[in-house]
C-alpha cells in the first residue's frame, strides 16, 4: 500500500548544506568548537553524515542551492491520544541519486532522537544565526500568557485574549508586545493576588527567539510544524506533543530512543533525506 504524505512546507539551502537537527542545541555548536556550517560542509563532502558533539546532534547533507526543498511527512496514531504524529519525515534534496549507488538500497547516515524541545530543518549556515532557549528577542517583542486556578479573576482584572494552541483554548494573554511592556505586565500578574490567598496565576514571558517563534508557528498546524525566517532563509520547525514524547521518546539517546536517518532514491531518480520513526509497540 503506497504511503500517504502530507506537505509540511519547504526550506531553502543557498549554502548547499542542509541540516536536520535538535532544536535545543542548534545555537550551542560554536561553543563546543567549529560552527555548524563548517561541520556540515565536512559532512556533506562525504555525501552526508551524523554530527554529534556532547548533547548537540544533527544530520547534514548536500542539497541543491537554487530551489525550494519540499518537506513532507507520513503519520501514525500517537499511543498517547491516538492523534496523528509524524512517522516518516522526508526532505527533497534537489540532487540526483548517486550514479554509483543502488537506488533500491537506502544509504544510512546514523540516527537522531526526537528532541523534546523541537526539531529544525534548514540551511546550515543560516542556522548559525539561530537564537535558542534563553536567547534575546529577534524583533524586540515578546508574548505574555497566564493561567491557573484564578485565571478567570485575573482576566476580569487585566484582560487579554484567549490564545488557541493546537486547536484548543489555551491560556489568556497578549501576543507581540514590546519587551518593556511585556515585562511590566508580567510583573503585575506575578504580584497580583486578586484578593485571594497565595499567588493568583502562573505567568510566562516568552521573548521572540527563533526557537519560540518556530514553536508558535506550529500552533495552528495538526503536526505542530511551521516556518520561520532565520539568516534570510525559511527554516521549518517541528514541535512534539509532550504527552506523545513522554510515551514514545522519553529519555531520548540516553535510553536508546533514536530513529534512523537515510538517503533514499525517489521514483524520479532524485535523492531524499528520510527520518523514520516506527509505530509504537507496547512491550
Amino acid at each position: 500500500m503506497p504511503e500517504t504524505f502530507t506537505d509540511l512546507g519547504s526550506v531553502t539551502a543557498p549554502s548547499g548544506l542542509l541540516v536536520l537537527g535538535m532544536a535545543t542545541w542548534i545555537d550551542y555548536w560554536p561553543e563546543l568548537g567549529a560552527p555548524l556550517g563548517e561541520r556540515a560542509r565536512t559532512a556533506a563532502a562525504a555525501g552526508g553524515a551524523h554530527l554529534q558533539d556532547e548533547e548537540c546532534e544533527a544530520v547534514a547533507v548536500p542539497a541543491a542551492a537554487d530551489r525550494p526543498l519540499r518537506v513532507r511527512a507520513t503519520t501514525s496514531p500517537s499511543p498517547f491520544d491516538e492523534e496523528p504524529a509524524i512517522a516518516t519525515l522526508e526532505i527533497e534534496l534537489g540532487l540526483p541519486w548517486p550514479a554509483d549507488a543502488d537506488p533500491t538500497v537506502p544509504i544510512p547516515l546514523g540516527d537522531l532522537p526526537v528532541d523534546r524541545c523541537g526539531t529544525v530543518i534548514g540551511d546550515a549556515v543560516a542556522l548559525e544565526a539561530w537564537t535558542g532557549l534563553g536567547g534575546d528577542s529577534t524583533d524586540g517583542l515578546a508574548d505574555v500568557t497566564y493561567w491557573g486556578r484564578h485565571e478567570d479573576d485575573a482576566h476580569a482584572h487585566f484582560g487579554g485574549e484567549r490564545i488557541v494552541w493546537h486547536g484548543v483554548d489555551g491560556p489568556h494573554g497578549w501576543l507581540d508586545l514590546p519587551l518593556a511592556e511585556a515585562a511590566a505586565r508580567t510583573a503585575e500578574l506575578t504580584t497580583w493576588h486578586g484578593g485571594l490567598h497565595g499567588t493568583g496565576v502562573a505567568v510566562s514571558l516568552d521573548a521572540h527567539t527563533d526557537h519560540y517563534l518556530a514553536e508558535r508557528a506550529g500552533w495552528d498546524h495538526p503536526l505542530r510544524t511551521g516556518t520561520v525566517e532565520v539568516g534570510g532563509c525559511p527554516v521549518l520547525g517541528i514541535g512534539w506533543d509532550q504527552g506523545d514524547h513522554a510515551v514514545r521518546h522519553h529519555g531520548e539517546r540516553g535510553w536508546g530512543q533514536v530513529y534512523p536517518v537515510t538517503l533514499e532514491a525517489d521514483p524520479a531518480g532524485g535523492t531524499v533525506l528520510r527520518w523514520t520513526i516506527p509505530p509504537y509497540e507496547d512491550d
